[in-house]
């Protein structure tokens, strides 16, 4: 009986932005069913560094994303590329490299995975400074580059599409530290059930329109009630899923607000099953992050989006619409107007499907453990270099 002890395998994550922990997930899931000698240990490091700030700085954030977004695009645009004032702005976010170093010491992993940028940055800082040298293996959550996701000592990247990794090639990554495999998902989004089962389930009629509304994790979606209500000026009555997620205020004034609906609506709060909706749905309505988006590509729905958040989310709309994967509305008339035309007219919605399963891969978890097992491994052989050539060095010195 082999009782070797596991390899751990040290996920390092954050939930500013959901997205960040999904692909966490998705990567957890994949290390627990594909790697049989390691263990998966999830973090989120932001949570670890600051345990008695991380509430106040977690609200802060999500109300800063939707009452000042002008402010984050700044800052975005501002650190978009390298320099003096990208550097010093990191390095606030840098000050807890020596409680990470305390868990890393404490773990001793195989290898280290980061899904949020500022987790990729202190464990190259870390590798840069020689506290530590664990292969660092870095997942970017979403399709455009940012000179945060970016650091010397990384050694493999993976990104989700072709365009990001012909980016940070002109940005100075070595063409072999990168693997484009779509950004990852949980394996939900490829084992589906079959459609037909699932309109039973949720008593869906086929021969009505179905539209699915994603807020994103904490329900952020453009103008909130009023948007809601130009809903009803939809002239065709449609089957209308709304995932409000955390934002229980939005879900309550939704289920009053809606109560008199033509259209028939139903109401969520934070879905497990989503990929259920996304499989009997016509088309999602969604902010453009990178995680949902590939979730609903892994399963060609349609996407339109709607109220990009400035920054990233701006970049990846552009991705998405110049590829042919989503169209995008940039008013509440537009979106109306938009949903209008492909309840009546399906063509578009069937050029979006046919884009997606050309260019979608539903192995995307599978390639990116590949790429952090063989990391890890490359990792071992090092190690294991070193310490022969250290004693080669000490039988040297004896016989001399």
């Amino acid at each position: 009986m082999n009782n070797r002890e596991k390899d751990k395998y040290l996920i390092l994550s954050a939930t500013f932005g959901e997205g960040h922990k999904q692909v966490a997930n998705a990567i957890s899931e994949a290390v627990n069913e594909m790697v049989a000698d390691a263990e998966p240990i999830t973090m989120d490091i932001m949570e670890w560094i600051h345990p008695n700030l991380y509430p106040i700085s977690h609200y802060i954030y999500k109300k800063s994303i939707k009452k000042f977004p002008q402010v984050y695009s700044f800052l975005y645009k501002k650190t978009r590329v390298k320099n003096s004032f990208s550097v010093k702005l990191n390095s606030i976010f840098l000050s807890g490299m020596q409680t990470v170093l305390k868990i890393i010491q404490e773990i001793k992993p195989k290898v280290v995975v980061s899904t949020y940028p500022f987790a990729a940055g202190i464990i190259s800082r870390l590798k840069e400074q020689g506290l530590i040298d664990i292969p660092a293996v870095t997942i970017i959550t979403d399709y455009t580059d940012h000179s945060y996701w970016i650091h010397p000592s990384t050694d493999r990247y993976v990104v989700g599409s072709a365009q990001l990794r012909d980016q940070l090639i002109r940005l100075g990554v070595e063409k072999d530290k990168i693997k484009n495999t779509g950004i990852p998902v949980r394996k939900r989004f490829v084992d589906v059930l079959p459609k037909d089962f699932l309109l039973d389930k949720y008593m869906i009629n086929p021969n009505m329109f179905t539209l699915l509304i994603m807020g994103g994790g904490d329900g952020f979606f453009g103008k909130g009630l009023s948007t809601f209500k130009a809903l009803e000026s939809i002239s065709t009555p449609i089957q209308l899923f709304i995932v409000c997620g955390k934002n229980k205020k939005l879900k309550t004034q939704l289920e009053w607000e809606l109560k008199d609906s033509k259209h028939d609506v139903r109401i969520l709060g934070y879905c497990e099953s989503i990929e259920e909706l996304m499989v009997i749905s016509d088309l999602m309505i969604s902010k453009p992050g990178g995680v949902t988006t590939s979730e609903a590509m892994t399963i060609s729905l349609p996407i339109l989006l709607y109220h990009s958040l400035p920054g990233q989310e701006e970049d990846n709309a552009e991705y998405l619409c110049r590829s042919g994967f989503a169209l995008s509305a940039q008013s509440e008339k537009e979106l109306i107007a938009q949903i209008e035309n492909l309840v009546r007219d399906s063509a578009s919605l069937r050029w979006m499907k046919q884009r997606m399963k050309k260019y979608q891969t539903k192995t995307s978890s599978t390639e990116a453990i590949h790429v952090i097992v063989e990391a890890a491994r490359c990792g071992s052989l090092r190690n294991v270099t070193d310490s022969r050539t250290i004693q080669k060095q000490k039988e040297i010195e004896v016989s001399i």
